[in-house]
This record gives structure tokens, sequence and C-alpha cells, in this order.
């Protein structure tokens, strides 16, 4: 899988999630280059992770989707006196 790499925006609002929950939920104050680290370590060691999960809804919606389809066209199936029985 090729290395996570976010657009400098997301990056910047990253920052700004990681900031903000250190500062609320833990109480503590990190400064931008702490929070780039971390999200770099998490996308590194846990964004593998978080990929495989959404490709495997992703197939899972697709799945339903094509199944779905499937049912319609058979259900345009016009009778034959190959399908009487």
């Amino acid at each position: 899988m090729p290395e996570i790499k976010f657009s400098k925006r997301e990056k910047e609002i990253l920052v700004q999630k990681v900031k903000l929950y250190f500062r609320e939920e833990l109480d503590q104050d990190i400064g931008g280059f702490d929070a780039e680290f971390l999200i770099d370590f998490f996308a590194g060691e846990l964004g593998a992770y978080f990929y495989n999960r959404g490709l495997y809804d992703a197939q899972a919606l697709f799945a339903g989707k094509v199944e779905e389809l499937s049912e319609s066209i058979f259900e345009l199936e016009k009778p034959t006196d190959f399908n009487k029985s």
C-alpha cells in the first residue's frame, strides 16, 4: 500500500483536531509539530487498518448494489415457452 499522503489543507485540519483533542480530553497543550508527528505515526502504523476497512465497506456496498441490479434485470425478463414447466 502506498504511503498515506494528505494535502496541506487536510494536514492543517488534522493537526487542529489533534491539538483540540489533547486540550479538551487530556487537558494538555501540544504544538503543531507534535500533533503532526502523531498524525504521521498513526497514519503509518494504523492507516492500513482504516484503509482496508474502507475497502471492505465499499466492496460490501458494491456487492449489494450489484445484487439489486441483478434483481432489477431479472424482473425485466419476459415469459417464454422455455420458462414453462
